[in-house]
């Protein structure tokens, strides 16, 4: 079986939280239905983790990823299950995508929230209602997961924000452009 097999069977085995423009839960709704097709609006996360230098941390998707796979992410990007919160859910990709446990960052905050959608080549659709969450990491001790991360690079924030035209190679997933240029928190 190849890893695009083994992706779409592990999606469909999965929910999402589908939710109206005001991030207000309306259901459950099987993942891949929500990434295919039309899809279905549902909830989100990116969670963008800082050094103490100002650098962001960013990942590249693994390669068997079915949408915007080797495109550079922020730290880490997923969906809360039912009766999770935004925080728990970043808590808990942190350690299973990089192995940060939540003694080595300080002060994870939703920071904006926002709607988007975007289509994937012919493979599908992210319509979410995303959450933006920001840490500071104070132990950069990481152990990546390569069946999600296929690479890591800390970039300067400020000069990323300011000039992304400075970085066109990395090809940036769509949820974190919007996420950095709505930023004002930093």
């Amino acid at each position: 079986m190849s890893n695009d097999a083994d992706e779409v069977h592990k999606n469909a085995e999965q929910d999402v939280i589908a939710v109206d423009a005001d991030d207000n839960e309306e259901g459950l709704v099987n993942r891949l239905d929500a990434h295919t097709g039309d899809g279905v609006r549902h909830r989100a996360f990116t969670a963008l983790l800082f050094d103490e230098e100002g650098r962001v941390l960013l990942a590249q998707r693994a390669a068997g990823k079915r949408l915007w796979d080797t495109h550079w992410d922020g730290t880490v990007a997923s969906h809360p299950v039912e009766g999770q919160t935004q925080i728990e859910a970043t808590r808990e990709r942190l350690e299973e995508e990089l192995g940060v446990s939540p003694d080595q960052y300080e002060n994870l905050r939703v920071t904006d929230r926002f709607e988007y959608k975007r289509y994937y080549e012919n493979a599908g659709l992210e319509w979410e209602v995303c959450a933006v969450l920001q840490a500071t990491l104070h132990d950069t001790s990481l152990d990546p997961n390569p069946e999600e991360v296929d690479g890591l690079m800390w970039v300067p924030y400020e000069r990323l924000r300011e000039h992304p035209e400075y970085y066109r190679q990395l090809r940036l997933c769509p949820w974190f452009e919007i996420a950095m240029r709505r930023d004002e928190e930093r």
